[in-house]
């Protein structure tokens, strides 16, 4: 097989930090106000523009608040488990690394007795019709590492008595989300928006907030974490007053995006980006003797996290030690010709290439980049 003669401009699918927008320099860091204190009203300015942005974009319920967390998405989700679970059983969703963490969370740390797991491997999605809504419910809707996502919110009922709470980092902005059904909602600029990562956001309900301001857990919970006090919502959060210390260089990048975000169109234009850029993979797959989804089902799978497993018989004959020796080699040598940069599937799922399709990703690219990954894998068949 020849060399491709046309190479992405952009070689950057990381699944995070994701790629920067198209266009993004470091001009668009120029008005950053370093050096200030973030308590200065100019700082909390910009912090309060980034909540009412991201309200505005994502079109989010009346009555729903959102703050700045640091610590990444991951902080947000945890926050919210310390503060608001502990007054009934939990259901979690586990179908991929992610969602395995914070069942960990759940059951060796918080130590909650009453939990349903719901536990699959990767690629395929729980049986969502077991999940009990009398209790709380904690899932990602978008498997990061498994590229397996949520098909929509018509499993979650009206009237469910538990609070729904969603790692959406890696689908918002670019899947169709019916907030509606989600009593607790986080993400974080690092994905989806290719904004800078180490800051997370969260969005909660009207249900929420009651049970902040119902129920004290009986577990410490570190100030990082504390969204309410004294059976108070902290509402400085949610206007603009982070609990720690931010990064107005990482904010003023979030309010770049979000700014990207609004003059391409909203996050319809964004949603379109990224199913596109599934499209294009699906239809290469399907002309494939060597590649194949880890997702089978093509009614769950992921736009954003695109994962691809190797179906090759000379590869399939390998144990999974050299099957991830051959990967690191293609991951090598496409970094190597400048197309391809971070495609590595995650360290704990099966051996597999795992490229972002989030909507920082401009299709051609993608385009560009797909002929590439099938010279270089018989590259490595072909003189092995």
């Amino acid at each position: 097989m020849e060399k491709p003669n046309i190479k992405p401009k952009n070689p950057n699918f990381s699944s995070g930090p994701c790629s920067k927008r198209p266009g993004w320099t470091i001009d668009a860091l120029k008005n950053t106000p370093v050096g200030r204190s973030h308590r200065h009203k100019v700082c909390k300015e910009k912090l309060n523009e980034v909540i009412i942005k991201s309200k505005q974009i994502l079109q989010l319920p009346e009555g729903y608040h959102v703050g700045i967390m640091t610590g990444s998405n991951t902080g947000a989700l945890e926050a919210a488990l310390w503060s608001l679970l502990g007054n009934r059983g939990v259901d979690v969703l586990a179908w991929e690394n992610f969602g395995k963490d914070w069942a960990i969370d759940i059951l060796d740390q918080l130590k909650i007795k009453d939990v349903n797991s719901h536990v699959t491997d990767y690629g395929i999605l729980p049986d969502l019709s077991k999940v009990n809504f009398k209790n709380d419910v904690v899932f990602t809707w978008n498997g990061t590492t498994a590229g397996v996502r949520i098909p929509n919110g018509d499993w979650i009922p009206e009237d469910r008595e538990g609070l729904t709470i969603c790692d959406a980092t890696s689908g918002i902005f670019a899947m169709d989300i019916d907030y509606s059904k989600l009593d607790v909602i986080t993400w974080s600029w690092q994905k989806v928006l290719g904004a800078e990562a180490a800051h997370g956001m969260i969005a909660i309900s009207p249900r929420a907030v009651q049970r902040l301001e119902s129920h004290i857990p009986t577990w410490p919970i570190p100030k990082l974490f504390r969204l309410a006090s004294k059976k108070k919502l902290i509402k400085g959060i949610f206007e603009g007053g982070t609990i720690n210390t931010p990064s107005m260089i990482c904010v003023e990048d979030g309010l770049d995006a979000l700014n990207w975000v609004e003059s391409v169109g909203g996050t319809k234009e964004l949603v379109k980006i990224s199913n596109q850029n599934l499209k294009i993979v699906e239809d290469w797959i399907e002309k494939s003797e060597s590649f194949k989804f880890m997702c089978e089902d093509k009614n769950i799978r992921s736009s954003t996290s695109i994962t691809v497993l190797i179906k090759d018989e000379w590869f399939m004959k390998f144990n999974e030690e050299d099957q991830r020796g051959v990967l690191k080699k293609l991951f090598s040598l496409l970094e190597k010709e400048g197309v391809a940069n971070d495609i590595n599937g995650y360290p704990k799922a099966p051996p597999s290439i795992r490229i972002w399709g989030g909507s920082t990703v401009q299709n051609s690219d993608m385009k560009a980049l797909l002929p590439w990954i099938d010279w270089a894998y018989n590259s490595i068949k072909n003189n092995a």
